[in-house]
């Protein structure tokens, strides 16, 4: 395979069969929409909708020394997660810098799955497979072993209930059980990258077509319909998610992210980037970075990666991600402001949309919070 051919997911065909407008995406080849991507957002956020997620990259840890190893190639504290559970991560470079944000599920005593953002899924490997030297410990590349779907939107439970004996009520958020959807053996976690309630199942990449399928028609009197990227982005920006390359690089720390919380100093022994990330810590308490904030635009021009944020003429942070918001009617941001202008309802802030000076109102994240 040469480097520039494009990987297919399991799904492939059934993409095309639909009509979906194909992107490449982190080397996959991807739908990034199959009709109107605001179609494909108001029904996640009202109703259902099914991902293809299979780009993501499945890594197992597994072995005596399991946890402890996770704990030092990782911020977070790993070991003190139960077996059934999952937590939100990330691993750094030794200097701190993100190289990326991961979910860790623990499906028994000494095996763990890590998922990986696409994009850096070879970086994430590379890096817990050098940590892992001298350890107890085995770190299997299984992203050819996982097909990955997602079923999101209020509608998503009802859906699954139909197709599954797994007790679904019981699941917490953040949680994950072994069990069988139309048929087929899955990984039914309750995780997702939008907001809304839903479900990520990992399946054998033989058993996709049939589970996408068996979805579909459950899902057929309840609103669902298929979902590409480009919904999947606006959905995760309405709801304050950081995306890998956007809000999260190596030139970042955790805490230079507003995500500090996610670094577990009071976990036993060492782990990569502690030291770093002690100062960056205290940093962060005596001069404040930039802080990461929302912004809705006043006018309808739309603000994108890398633009310009300014108040009074004077550049005071950056754009990470900006599009229309189909929920709010409205383009909104996320950007990295000044300390001083980074406080909800700040006056005087723009955007600079070549070189107009677009107002914007700063918000505290996420824009869009689900009703419970």
């Amino acid at each position: 395979m040469s480097s520039t051919e494009l990987r297919h997911t399991a799904l492939d065909a059934v993409h095309r069969s639909l009509g979906a407008t194909m992107t490449d995406f982190a080397g996959w080849d991807m739908p990034l929409r199959y009709g109107s991507e605001r179609d494909e957002h108001l029904a996640v956020r009202t109703k259902a909708g099914l991902f293809d997620l299979s780009h993501m990259g499945e890594i197992t840890v597994t072995g005596p020394e399991a946890a402890a190893f996770l704990n030092l190639a990782l911020v977070g504290n790993i070991a003190s997660v139960g077996v059934g559970r999952a937590r939100y991560t990330m691993i750094v470079r030794a200097d701190g810098g993100i190289l990326d944000d991961l979910i860790v599920y623990r499906l028994a005593e000494t095996e763990y799955m890590v998922v990986a953002n696409a994009s850096n899924a070879q970086v994430v490997l590379d890096a817990l497979t050098e940590r892992s030297a001298g350890l107890d410990v085995e770190v299997r590349d299984d992203r050819d072993a996982y097909a990955l779907l997602a079923i999101q939107g209020p509608a998503s439970s009802g859906v699954l209930k139909s197709l599954t004996d797994a007790d679904l009520d019981g699941l917490k958020y953040y949680a994950g059980l072994p069990g069988t959807v139309a048929g087929v053996p899955a990984l039914i976690a309750r995780t997702g990258y939008t907001g809304e309630d839903g479900f990520e199942l990992f399946v054998r990449p033989g058993h996709a077509v049939a589970l996408w399928q068996a979805l579909t028609e459950a899902g057929e009197g309840a609103g669902l319909v298929p979902c590409g990227l480009s919904c999947r982005d606006t959905l995760r920006l309405e709801a304050g998610m950081p995306l890998y390359g956007h809000e999260l690089t190596t030139a970042l720390t955790p805490f230079d992210a507003g995500l500090g919380r996610v670094v577990k100093f009071e976990k036993e022994g060492d782990f990569v980037g502690r030291a770093a990330l002690t100062e960056a810590a205290e940093r962060a308490e005596q001069n404040p970075p930039r802080v990461l904030v929302g912004l809705i635009a006043e006018g309808r021009r739309v603000p994108r990666a890398g633009y310009q944020v300014v108040a009074g003429g004077t550049v005071i942070g950056e754009v990470t991600s900006g599009a229309p918001s189909p929920t709010l009617g409205k383009p909104i941001a996320m950007a990295y402001v000044d300390a001083a202008h980074a406080a909800p309802g700040t006056e005087g802030v723009g955007v600079d949309i070549r070189g107009t000076h677009e107002p914007y109102e700063v918000v505290a994240l996420p824009f869009y919070k689900r009703q419970k």
